[in-house]
């Protein structure tokens, strides 16, 4: 009898799991506010932001937003790939196009690893009116990895 009922508890708990998903799960889609300071970006290649404020639990405060590329001297463009990196295995990878002369831009996400697998968002507008503070505003989605 104990046993019967130890099965019967845990089939009923994967399916609970099953269709509520699991303990603790965010919420996977929606707006997307984000704010990050950049007094270490110059607008040279490997430079990064830091977030301060996210609306959504995968992103968390301290997190870093490296960029591979450097502003372009004669556009006065950023047209780089990033990565909001960390901590661990966890990243996610976006691009950004921002006009350096007005920190007016957009940026997009599109995939990553750990808890950024499936992660995508965007476009983003990125708006830095009191540089180095930055903020990013749009949506996103967590979307289940073709393998699962």
């Amino acid at each position: 009898m104990k046993r019967t009922l130890a099965v019967v508890s845990t089939l009923a708990a994967a399916g609970v799991v099953a269709i509520t998903g699991p303990a603790g799960a965010a919420e996977r889609s929606g707006d997307l506010h984000v704010t990050k300071e950049c007094p270490e970006y110059h607008g040279l290649a490997g430079e990064f932001c830091t977030i301060t404020s996210s609306n959504i639990p995968a992103i968390r405060r301290g997190m870093k937003v490296r960029y591979a590329s450097g502003v372009d001297p004669a556009t006065g463009v950023l047209d780089s790939d990033l990565v909001l990196d960390g901590p661990g295995p966890n990243a996610a990878f976006g691009h950004v196009v921002l006009n350096a002369m007005t920190f007016v831009g957009v940026v997009t996400f599109s995939g990553g690893t750990g808890r950024f697998r499936g992660f995508h968002a965007g476009p983003l507008a990125v708006a830095c009116p009191d540089f180095p503070a930055c903020s990013w505003d749009g949506s996103y989605a967590f979307t289940p990895p073709e393998d699962d």
